[in-house]
């Protein structure tokens, strides 16, 4: 599994400060509970998984995968609050617990050995650890790894989620009046379909990407 660069957090820091700066300038002193949204992202993980013993469910590994990626701009906002909005030391701490290359985490006076458990067993525990106002990168890596990403498409996978955010408060998104809903599936599938049509490598990738969803939400409004 590949590791994640220091250039490559540095990016995303600076991506998510950017994106919730077009939000609330002055975010960082708003102290928002960014533990309550991974909760919430995390049980929406959980229905994506399948959980219902009783009856039959598939799992939506792509949506799954989408899931962890917005779960990871809630992570970089909590770093990056705690550290009063510093960028530098929200990556030297995030860099130096992935350095740690920890194999359990600790919750609720019990240890849980990663490579002993599943995948929804680990849901469950970065549901209670967000309950508990916590979070692990040993155990969101776990989970990376279980869904089959390494860092660098969680890289990739992040500019697109930031770029479709940032489209979503282009297009009225805090007002109300954004359309979520495109023929008939949410922007976030239609994401995982654009993600998968461009070259994520490009040096342009971000201005692609904001294009390509741009034609299809017009098509949308269009249509009404």
């Amino acid at each position: 599994m590949n590791t994640l660069t220091e250039t490559q957090l540095i990016s995303m820091l600076e991506m998510q400060d950017g994106m919730n700066s077009r939000v609330k300038p002055d975010w960082v002193s708003a102290n928002n509970n960014w533990y309550r949204a991974i909760q919430v992202e995390a049980v929406e993980a959980i229905e994506h998984h399948g959980w219902k013993w009783w009856k039959k469910q598939e799992c939506d590994m792509a949506q799954l995968r989408m899931e962890l990626v917005d779960i990871w701009h809630f992570i970089l906002s909590a770093v990056i609050q705690s550290k009063h909005g510093s960028m530098r030391l929200a990556k030297i701490e995030m860099i130096s617990e992935l350095s740690l290359c920890q194999t359990s985490v600790q919750f609720d006076n019990q240890y849980y050995v990663l490579a002993k458990m599943g995948l929804l067993e680990k849901l469950d525990l970065l549901v209670g650890l967000a309950a508990a106002r916590r979070a692990s990168l040993a155990l969101f890596e776990s989970l990376l790894l279980d869904c089959g990403m390494g860092w660098l498409e969680l890289y990739k996978q992040y500019t697109g989620k930031n770029v479709l955010n940032v489209f979503r408060q282009d297009h009225g998104y805090k007002a109300g009046t954004y359309i979520k809903v495109w023929d008939g599936r949410e922007d976030n599938e239609h994401l995982v379909e654009v993600l998968d049509s461009i070259d994520l490598g490009s040096d342009d990738v971000r201005d692609e990407l904001y294009r390509t969803l741009k034609a299809r939400y017009l098509l949308v409004l269009e249509g009404q």
